[in-house]
C-alpha cells in the first residue's frame, strides 16, 4: 500500500480523538477558555448527557471578528509567541487545539463580540467546515454550541457510556472548577434543570458547602502550613507553598476521588501528590479508604511543565523539585493540630522520615518559617444537617446461635450494687457481677430480633421530613433511579 498524505479533515478527526475524548472533555475545554478570557460568570448547558448539545456561555473578553476563523484552526493560540514561553505557562490552554478538535467532529456554532467592537459576529461549522459567517447583535463575550458530537466519528460515538454517566462526568468537571476559581459564577445545567451553581462571590467555603453539603463541608480543616519551599535563581526567590482544606478521619470515602488537587489554579491528576495526602493518614483510616482533600499548590511557573498530556491533566516539576513531602507535611500537621489527642513530639522533630520524599534536598532550597499567627476559625454552625454517604443496608445476617445452648440462668440472689453500674448477684456456681447497662442492652436487642422476625417492628412516621443534601453526581444517580 502507498504512503499518502491523509486529508486535512482525516487529519483534523484524527487529532481530535487525543484532545476530545468525551462530553466532559469538550466542556473542560471551554470552560478553561472561558476562564482564561477573564470571564466572571460562565454558563453551561448540557443536553443528553453532553451528546445532543453542549452550549458553554461567558463573559469574558471574546474573539475579534477577524480572529474568529483563525480560532478554529488547528495550533492557533493567543497563548504562545515563541518557544520560550513553554518553559512558563501561565493559562489553562495554550496548543489551539481544543477548538479545532471540538469543531471537527460536531456541529458548532460560535457567537462572540470582543471588548470595544459594536457588533458581535456569528461562526457556524459543520465538521471543521465553515458553512455561515454573519454579524450579529451580541453582548461582550463568547457562546459556544457544540451539537451532535461526534457525528462524524460513529466509531467514537458507540464507545460512550449512558447519559447517566457522561452526566456525572461533566457535572465533575465543573464541581472541580468551581472548587479552583470560587470568584468566577458558575452555573450548570441538564436539560434545562439548573443542577449546579455558585455565588461566585470569591468564598471557597461557598462552594464547598455547594459541591459537599453542609454535614460534611462544615468539618472541613484548613490546612496549616508552617513552612514552605523556597527556590533560589537568579538572586531571587519564590515559594512553593500549600493551602487548602481537608476532611477530618471521620469523613472517608471508598476511593480517591476526593482527594482533589490543583497546582496554579490547574485540576491535576498526580499519583505523587495523590500517595502524599493518603500517607498523611496513615494509621488514621480504616483499610480501603480515602480522605476527601482539596488542596491548591501555587508554584513558581518556571518550575512546573504542563506539555505532559494531550488533555493537560498531568504536570511534572523542573529540576528536581518534589513537592510529596511539602503536601505530606501540611496535611499531617492540620490533622494533629485539630486532634484532641496529640501524638509524640517525635512525629514532626528529629530526623525527617525519608518516605516524605526529600523534600528540602539541594543546595538550591532552603527552609523558611512561616511568619506566625492565630489560625482563621470558620464558623459552620450556621449550616445544616446532612446525612453521609447513601448506601443500600447489607442483608441482615442470621443471628448466630447462643452459647448458652438455650438454657435458663441459674436463680441469683442479689446481694447489692455498685456505683449504679454493676450488679452484685450470688449464685450455686459463686459470686456473679453483672454490667447492668450491657445486661439491659442485650435485652433490647432480643426484643428487637423477635419484633423483626416476627414483623411486629413499630413505625412511627416523622412529623417533619429530614432534608438530604446531595453532591450534584449523588443528585443526578438519585433522579436517574427514582
Amino acid at each position: 500500500m502507498p504512503i499518502l498524505k491523509l486529508s486535512e479533515q482525516l487529519a483534523s478527526q484524527i487529532a481530535a480523538g487525543e484532545v476530545v475524548e468525551r462530553p466532559a472533555s469538550v466542556v473542560k475545554e471551554l470552560l478553561e477558555n472561558a476562564l482564561d478570557a477573564g470571564a466572571t460568570r460562565i454558563e453551561i448547558d448540557i443536553e443528553n448527557g453532553g451528546q445532543a448539545r453542549i452550549r458553554v456561555a461567558d463573559n469574558g473578553q471574546g474573539i475579534p471578528a477577524a480572529e474568529v476563523e483563525t480560532a478554529f484552526q488547528r495550533h492557533a493560540t493567543s497563548k504562545l509567541r515563541q518557544a520560550s514561553d513553554l518553559n512558563a505557562i501561565a493559562t489553562l490552554g495554550f496548543r489551539g487545539e481544543a477548538l479545532a478538535a471540538i469543531s471537527a467532529v460536531s456541529k458548532t456554532t460560535v457567537v462572540t463580540r470582543a471588548e470595544g467592537e459594536a457588533e458581535g459576529t456569528q461562526l457556524i461549522m459543520d465538521g471543521g467546515i465553515v458553512t455561515s459567517r454573519e454579524k450579529v447583535g451580541a453582548p461582550p463575550g463568547t457562546v459556544i454550541s457544540v451539537d451532535a458530537l461526534f457525528f462524524n466519528v460513529p466509531a467514537r460515538l458507540k464507545f460512550l457510556k449512558s447519559v447517566t454517566a457522561e452526566r456525572r462526568q461533566i457535572d465533575e468537571v465543573v464541581t472541580r472548577y468551581a472548587l479552583a476559581y470560587p470568584d468566577v459564577r458558575l452555573r450548570l445545567s441538564h436539560n434545562d434543570k439548573v443542577t449546579f451553581q455558585t455565588t461566585g462571590n470569591g468564598q471557597l467555603r461557598d462552594v464547598l458547602l455547594a459541591v459537599y453539603g453542609p454535614a460534611r463541608a462544615r468539618d472541613l480543616l484548613p490546612v496549616v502550613q508552617d513552612d514552605e519551599l523556597v527556590f533560589e535563581t537568579s538572586g531571587s526567590q519564590a515559594g512553593l507553598s500549600v493551602s487548602g482544606y481537608v476532611g477530618p478521619p471521620s469523613l472517608h470515602w471508598s476511593s480517591r476521588n476526593h482527594i482533589i488537587l490543583f497546582v496554579n489554579g490547574r485540576w491535576v491528576h498526580d499519583n505523587r501528590l495523590t500517595y502524599a495526602v493518603v500517607q498523611a493518614y496513615h494509621t488514621l483510616l480504616p483499610t480501603g479508604r480515602y480522605p476527601l482533600a482539596v488542596l491548591f499548590l501555587r508554584v513558581p511557573f518556571h518550575l512546573v511543565d504542563v506539555n505532559v498530556h494531550p488533555t493537560k491533566s498531568e504536570i511534572r516539576f523542573r529540576q528536581g523539585i518534589s513537592a510529596f513531602g511539602l503536601v505530606q507535611r501540611a496535611v499531617r500537621q492540620t490533622l494533629v493540630g485539630s486532634s484532641p489527642v496529640r501524638p509524640a513530639a517525635s512525629l514532626f522533630q528529629g530526623e525527617r522520615n525519608p518516605g516524605w520524599g526529600g523534600f528540602l534536598d539541594g543546595d538550591a532550597f532552603q527552609r523558611r518559617n512561616a511568619q506566625e499567627g492565630q489560625q482563621t476559625v470558620i464558623d459552620w454552625g450556621s449550616a445544616d444537617d446532612e446525612l453521609p454517604e447513601i448506601r443500600l443496608p447489607p442483608p441482615r445476617p442470621k443471628p448466630l446461635p447462643s452459647d448458652l445452648g438455650g438454657e435458663r440462668l441459674p436463680i441469683m440472689r442479689v446481694v447489692g450494687q455498685v456505683g449504679a453500674s454493676y450488679i452484685i448477684a450470688e449464685g450455686p456456681d459463686g459470686l456473679y457481677l453483672i454490667d447492668q447497662h450491657a445486661a439491659h442492652e442485650r435485652i433490647l436487642y432480643e426484643q428487637f430480633l423477635a419484633a423483626y422476625d416476627g414483623a411486629g417492628l413499630a413505625q412511627q412516621g416523622l412529623v417533619t421530613g429530614v432534608p438530604i443534601h446531595l453532591t450534584p453526581s449523588q443528585a443526578t444517580l438519585l433522579e436517574d433511579n427514582l
